[in-house]
């Protein structure tokens, strides 16, 4: 137990009068001073905001379990972009809602896809955001899944394998094939979010052989089959049919694992690391911090959001304080960037 008398680090002694008298609270006097020595702060320019872009025209259509957070029509978005570039938030990441989706989920790999759209548009609007496309398929596949899966009666069907069973070939396939989709379109990042095994490495090559080599990867290496996606999937469009996406998405209590993964994306080539859910993977965060020189990625899901709004309405905290909390402690744990619903509010707050 530390006493008055006990050695402390660097090795000052706290005393009651005789020694070098060490007092932590000198430094958190007033507002100005703690200002002076916090070691986390945040800025606008640590966020990228997410946004969900569908088909039509006028749409702004607000998701019921996220307060604040819309689904708008591509004609929406310069408006949505030109703010947060004004703001200081300098990335946004999109997620498509198709007008039709089908098994391959094709939306996601046409030249007139929703995103590919979305991006054109943010482009013409607010060059200099840099625009990023989640790469994934649950959103555009009729089943719901983040890829091709075996099933009887579809092209890539396989009796030997379960029902179900996403494929890992096929799935890399389309994934290289919209990358390059996407990229022509405008994205600065594609970022693969389905935890497919391989699936850096496919759409390294893919974009280097469509000519898209100055295009970065940020993988979503490490990405739990986490609970706290629940309102993610009304904003998107995208719940299962069937099962769950816990076959290629990790298990909540694998902290080992998650170690591998990183290690296999960044061979892979891999520019960028994300860990998704954020706040209850901290300890993943940080642990990746210390290991890879590499930009880290944290995402502050639906869930995370959702939660704090839902306390917030009910009176049980402050919204803005525990907000800044949690973003702080994400920085705080390593993070260089964070994908975050309280994007456009954060830079707000922090430049109040």
């Amino acid at each position: 137990m530390l006493t008055l008398d006990s050695p402390l680090p660097h090795g000052l002694v706290a005393t009651n009068g005789t020694g070098v008298a060490v007092r932590p609270r000198r430094l958190r006097l007033n507002a100005t001073l703690r200002r002076m020595v916090r070691e986390t702060v945040l800025s606008p320019a640590d966020f990228v905001a997410p946004l969900f872009v569908r088909h039509g025209r006028g749409q702004r259509i607000p998701i019921g379990s996220m307060p604040g957070q819309l689904q708008l029509s591509v004609d929406q978005l310069a408006a949505e972009a030109k703010e947060l570039a004004n703001l200081g938030v300098p990335a946004v990441i999109l997620f498509g809602i198709p007008a039709a989706k089908d098994a391959l989920g094709s939306d996601n790999y046409s030249p007139t896809g929703i995103v590919p759209q979305a991006i054109r548009a943010i482009k013409d609007a607010a060059p200099e955001l840099i625009v990023i496309s989640d790469m994934c398929f649950c959103e555009y596949t009729d089943h719901g899944h983040c890829g091709v899966i075996n099933m009887p009666g579809e092209l890539h069907f396989h009796p030997h394998l379960p029902q179900g069973y996403l494929l890992d070939a096929p799935t890399r396939e389309l994934l290289a094939r919209a990358s390059a989709v996407h990229a022509a379109a405008g994205a600065d990042i594609i970022a693969p979010s389905g935890m497919i095994d391989g699936m850096v490495a496919a759409i390294r090559s893919g974009l280097d052989d469509a000519g898209f080599e100055h295009v970065a990867i940020m993988s979503y290496a490490v990405k739990y089959a986490s609970s706290f996606y629940g309102p993610f999937r009304e904003a998107a469009e995208s719940p299962p049919t069937f099962g769950d996406r816990s076959q290629y998405q990790m298990d909540p209590a694998n902290r080992r694992e998650a170690f591998k993964e990183a290690a296999l994306d960044v061979a892979e080539g891999a520019d960028m690391l994300m860990v998704k859910p954020a706040l209850p993977y901290l300890d993943i965060l940080a642990g990746l911090r210390e290991l890879y020189p590499l930009p880290m990625a944290a995402y502050q899901v639906s869930g995370e959001y959702a939660m704090l709004h839902a306390a917030a309405s009910n009176g049980w905290l402050d919204l803005r304080r525990c907000a800044l909390e949690s973003l702080t402690a994400i920085k705080r744990a390593g993070a260089d960037l964070i994908l975050t619903y309280f994007a456009k509010d954060a830079a707000k707050w922090v430049q109040a």
